[in-house]
């Protein structure tokens, strides 16, 4: 039995880092619908029979009636696939949510709140979806396998092994429960960057967000494309990672240290390799000159580079400096002092130095 696992599409979210640059929130919500047909597209040529997407297929305060439109048109073009939806904490099914009021086609099946259990001919198949927009009601918990001679599957939205307080909010479970409920696979949503690599071991897997919204979810971002048999009494799974997201959201350390002027700082930005990938540039190293963040940005002409962020550090020749009576060479000497008794650790005099430096420049 094939299938095709997704989850996190958040179809018509705001783009809070691109929304404030000319174009580019919009162009990552024609990235989203891209990447979405890549996957029907998939399922469609290799004749997948199962889809399951675990929850917040789309934003429930902002979708548009014309994205479900849509969504459901391409569902139409898989007919022999079925379409399981566990709605999340995005996409809950309350009262007059899409999944409550829109005709979906046949195909389709939404997972109501709660626990809910569908006896397929291949599998047997556990969900649980949101009919709020928070649950900690811990459902999962009391769920317990009907028939351990089929394959069994679990879909849904869940917060796995979250210790804060915010992460009991979200469909809190610990992967030690799931693991002795006995699934042979569990669906997830919910946690944005993959775990499959790791997952190999007791399938519990996230896919990640089916494409990446911002700096937070860097890397390569897709499907999981799997199957599940019973061979001789025992369950065999197997399953890979399929990249759909054609750009990926990527941090660049740059060393400033052998530059002497902005000027250089800027040829050194513009010759970074041009790719689609959304580009944020950490500057590193000592610097020999002030780095002026609106400077650069003007006179850069990738436009993929949403995000510069200095962590340089002031080169200074202490040893010199602190031979001489200028404020500086006194600020130095006071600082050395203060660590040597003790009264600051390293790191304190590190940053009290840097701050105090570029005031006194």
């Amino acid at each position: 039995m094939k299938f095709v696992h997704i989850a996190d599409i958040h179809f018509d979210q705001s783009f809070t880092t691109l929304d404030s640059l000319a174009q580019a929130g919009e162009e990552r919500r024609l990235d989203q619908r891209k990447a979405f047909r890549k996957v029907i597209e998939y399922v469609r040529d290799n004749k997948i029979p199962y889809l399951w997407i675990a929850g917040d297929l789309y934003e429930n305060e902002t979708v548009r009636e014309s994205t479900i439109q849509n969504i459901n048109t391409w569902f139409q073009e898989i007919p022999e696939t079925k379409v399981f939806i566990a709605p999340g904490n995005h996409d809950p099914y309350i009262k007059n949510s899409y999944y409550e009021t829109y005709p979906w086609y046949h195909n389709v099946v939404i997972v109501k709140p709660g626990v809910s259990y569908f006896e397929e001919p291949d599998f047997d198949l556990y969900t649980f979806g949101f009919g709020n927009f928070y649950d900690n009601s811990r459902e999962i918990e009391n769920l317990n396998i009907r028939n351990k001679d089929k394959i069994n599957v679990l879909l849904m939205h869940a917060n796995l092994d979250g210790s804060k307080k915010g992460e009991q909010e979200y469909n809190p479970i610990l992967r030690k429960t799931l693991q002795e409920k006995g699934f042979d696979y569990v669906a997830l949503g919910h946690i944005h960057k993959s775990n499959y690599a790791e997952a190999k071991e007791d399938g519990i897997v996230y896919p990640g967000s089916l494409l990446s919204l911002g700096f937070d979810e860097l890397g390569a971002h897709g499907m999981i494309v799997g199957s599940l048999e019973k061979v001789d009494g025992k369950t065999k799974l197997s399953y890979e990672f399929v990249p759909v997201d054609e750009k990926e959201f990527q941090e660049i350390q740059l060393d400033v240290s052998g530059t002497n002027t902005i000027e250089e700082l800027i040829e050194m930005l513009n010759d970074l390799p041009a790719n689609p990938n959304y580009k944020k540039i950490i500057l590193t190293g000592r610097r020999n000159f002030e780095i002026d963040i609106s400077k650069l940005r003007k006179n850069c002409n990738q436009e993929k580079i949403l995000k510069i962020k200095d962590e340089t550090k002031l080169q200074v020749d202490f040893e010199k400096e602190i031979n001489t009576f200028t404020l500086k060479g006194l600020f130095i000497k006071e600082a050395y002092q203060a660590m040597a008794t003790g009264e600051l650790t390293q790191e304190e005099i590190e940053k009290a130095l840097e701050i105090g430096l570029e005031v006194l420049e």
